[in-house]
């Protein structure tokens, strides 16, 4: 009993024990939660600060590019203009085909700028406006009235007399930044009419009304979506698209879209909707061309249709909408019925929308795309001329100015002639069937040396190696003339008619061994007349012309002709024996082209900033070099050269009464090409050759002659005219007895003689000689009997 008794109170403390535990167990788990509230709304805190201060930083990131410099502008490089005037020599088809380059349409009633009507030889031209470096010239209205290849008539509305019609230019190219982005920035207020109504109903219906994101926007093409089977709406807002090109890369992450969206509703909060949209309007992606990204409806409006944004239809205006979902996939180029069927949709939903009626809809959904063509559309077409204008920049202008400042570079190639010289060279070197053969070419104004057209290759469109600046060549004959000037810059010893000795010669070399130049056919004439040997391109006689009057004042008389390398004074010079680049060659030609005066070509006309103020004019530069009478002698035996001479398969598809003036070279083992010769208005060096120096098997005659032909046949040209000159008297000669003669005796010859350097004695027909001589006008008609 007592063992009991003792043993009930022990349990009782033992259950005590245990009510205590629990007591103290209840309170841990509310411990537990206070703390962890507590840790909780600690990371809360900091999530918050952690959150704004990385909105601070995107903010921070929005504002400076937003309100900074938004892009790096490329300079953009215009061909001149097209400009008609009385007397203009331009081919009517090729106004016409100019004009559909540009994006001018054809119309059948001109009533705004950009578009034109035909009838035979009669044009309407209504003229856009534009900021040229001389001034703004509006748009006007012309009536444009052609004769065969010469414009004869040129008036305004009212038929009153217009002096002339300046079109605006073609862009031909940029100098782009290394990201090669490319944009043509436009103002709110430039879009036509219809594209941001067509924008907003495609891609951001509630635009005006959300801040940055809107899930409505998400629902709502969502169900357009679904109706139209295809996906016709996106759901991002106009805000995060941009944000996305502007800011933000392509990768697809859950941190990226929150990115997008915070930097979307700042966006908005620190900029109107205006400034939004026009910013959107100049950085959305809608194409590619090759490295260059077409950036901005402005671009896409010139790359896609050739026409400034302002001009654009219903139609056009709802592609370049329907192309901004997948400027890849719906590329009107490659998948043009892709390109419809989007361009439609748009269409459509812009009825609905009550946008445009639907009968305006049906009727644009019957329009072709219009797209131009890829040729038409390719702005780096010209890579040999933009080559040389790139050089001439980098002279005055940062590489960092020329591809972010929107510099505007005008520039003095004419896209007529620029076509004219790719097809004419590369035309010719198929039809001669030479896999490996190459070819470059250079077109100038003979009067003002203005630089019209540049080949580097016979694929004119390839970018890699320029040869009409880079590849120096042996160049044959084509130096022959400065020999024959050097020695006519004597009267008092040489005139057209002296008599030359084309005989075998042996000169020493100037290296220690001998020369011994032989004639191309291998024969010696004897005694030739001067301009004779020089037409026929005599090699022993202008070997003996040049030993005569001096290596050394030959090599003076090429400089001064405008050749600044350092040629070697060796005897062989005189035939060539010297490399030089076509563009050295057009430095030369275009003295005698121009009667005398020493010009650089010109590539550039003038350069202006973004804003339209002129930075620098590239002016005419002249000096005269050469007196026009020994000049005119010269000239005179060029123009032999094309008569009778070397150059006389000009003649096969060229008028013989219009002069052309020229000269042929051909290096050793024909491995080398060449021609160069002008009209009256254009000068034209061509070289035809093989990279790894192999004989082509052509002649100056049979292949870079053929070239300068075709172009010439194909350009309306003038013919050679003689220089005045007090000190020129004209005179009926017998050539080859250097005998003076008189018209209607055997052989004779009217020539032109500096003043008392003319023969004295006369030949056996002649029974008085003409005191007076002939006249000036007589000299152009009666220059070969």
């Amino acid at each position: 009993m007592v063992a009991s008794n003792k043993d009930t109170p022990q349990k009782k403390t033992k259950r005590s024990g245990p009510k205590k535990n629990r007591s103290t167990s209840q309170r841990k788990p509310s411990d537990r939660f206070r703390r962890l509230g507590l840790l909780l709304l600690k990371l809360g805190i900091c999530g918050f600060f952690i959150f704004m201060a990385f909105v601070v930083y995107l903010d921070a990131a929005v504002i400076p590019k937003f309100e900074g410099k938004k892009w790096a502008i490329p300079a953009k490089v215009y061909a001149r203009p097209v400009e008609l005037y009385e007397g203009r020599l331009l081919k009517p088809d090729e106004l016409q085909a100019q004009l559909r380059r540009q994006g001018y349409q054809p119309v059948t009633t001109v009533r705004r700028p950009g578009t034109f009507a035909r009838t035979g030889n009669e044009f309407i031209i209504y003229s856009r406006g534009f900021h040229f470096p001389d001034g703004t010239e509006s748009s006007r209205y012309a009536h444009v009235r052609f004769n065969v290849n010469q414009v004869v008539s040129l008036t305004n509305r009212h038929r009153q007399p217009l002096p002339l019609l300046r079109l605006d230019p073609q862009p031909v190219g940029g100098i782009y930044p290394a990201s090669y982005e490319d944009r043509l920035l436009i103002r709110l207020e430039q879009a036509p009419k219809h594209l941001v109504p067509a924008l907003m109903a495609i891609e951001d219906r509630d635009f005006y009304e959300h801040w940055g994101i809107s899930l409505s926007s998400i629902a709502r093409a969502l169900l357009v979506n679904v109706r139209a089977g295809g996906v016709v709406q996106g759901g991002s807002t106009l805000t995060q698209q941009l944000v996305k090109n502007f800011y933000l890369s392509n990768e697809r992450t859950l941190i990226r879209k929150v990115q997008e969206a915070i930097m979307s509703v700042l966006l908005e909060l620190h900029y109107s909707k205006d400034e939004i949209l026009e910013t959107y309007l100049n950085e959305v992606y809608l194409g590619q061309q090759g490295r260059r990204a077409i950036h901005g409806f402005g671009l896409a409006s010139q790359f896609y249709f050739a026409q400034p944004i302002q001009e654009l239809s219903l139609a056009r205006t709802a592609l370049l909408v329907g192309i901004v979902k997948g400027p890849s996939y719906y590329n009107p180029r490659r998948f043009p019925e892709r390109a419809m069927q989007r361009r439609n949709l748009v269409l459509d939903v812009m009825a609905n929308e009550g946008l445009v009626s639907k009968a305006e809809a049906e009727r644009s959904k019957q329009l072709p795309l219009g797209i131009v063509s890829r040729e038409q559309m390719r702005t780096n077409a010209f890579p040999a001329y933009l080559d040389v204008v790139k050089n001439q920049l980098r002279q005055d202008y940062a590489e960092r100015d020329l591809t972010s400042e929107g510099l505007r570079i005008f520039t003095n190639m004419d896209p007529i002639i620029q076509r004219h010289a790719q097809s004419s060279l590369t035309r010719t070197v198929n039809a001669i069937n030479k896999d490996k053969l190459q070819g470059a070419m250079i077109v100038t104004s003979a009067q003002t040396g203005d630089l019209l057209a540049v080949v580097g290759d016979k694929h004119p469109g390839y970018v890699g190696f320029n040869r009409a600046v880079d590849a120096r060549r042996p160049v044959g004959s084509l130096l022959k003339p400065a020999i024959y000037l050097t020695a006519l810059e004597q009267p008092e010893r040489y005139t057209l008619t002296t008599p030359v000795k084309d005989l075998p010669i042996k000169v020493e070399d100037g290296r220690g061994g001998f020369w011994e130049p032989g004639n191309y056919d291998g024969k010696s004439r004897g005694d030739v007349p001067l301009y004779e040997a020089l037409a026929r391109s005599f090699n022993q006689a202008t070997t003996r012309t040049g030993m005569e009057v001096g290596v050394p004042n030959v090599l003076n008389t090429i400089r001064r002709l405008g050749v600044e390398r350092s040629l070697p004074n060796y005897p062989s010079v005189l035939l060539g024996a010297a490399s030089l680049t076509p563009m050295d060659i057009a430095v030369m030609y275009q003295t005698f082209a121009s009667g005398g005066f020493r010009m650089p070509l010109r590539a550039i006309d003038a350069v202006v900033d973004a804003s339209g103020r002129p930075l620098r004019r590239y002016s005419l530069s002249v000096e005269r070099v050469v007196d026009p009478a020994p000049m005119e002698l010269l000239r005179r035996s060029m123009v032999s050269v094309m008569k009778e001479g070397t150059g006389r398969r000009a003649y096969w598809s060229i008028s013989q009464d219009i002069d052309l003036a020229g000269k042929s070279g051909t290096t050793n083992d024909s491995r080398d090409s060449w021609f160069a010769g002008f009209s009256g208005n254009l000068m034209a060096v061509t070289w035809l050759g093989n990279d790894d120096n192999s004989s082509t098997g052509l002649t100056g005659s049979s292949g870079a002659l053929k070239v300068w032909t075709d172009l010439m046949q194909r350009t309306p040209i003038r013919g050679v005219q003689p220089l005045a000159s007090d000190r020129l008297e004209y005179v009926w000669v017998q050539p080859q007895s250097n005998l003076r003669s008189r018209q209607g005796c055997e052989g004779a010859r009217l020539l032109p003689y500096i003043t008392g350097s003319a023969p004295s004695m006369t030949d056996s027909c002649s029974q008085s000689v003409p005191q007076d001589g002939a006249g000036f006008f007589d000299t152009i008609k009666s220059w070969f009997n």
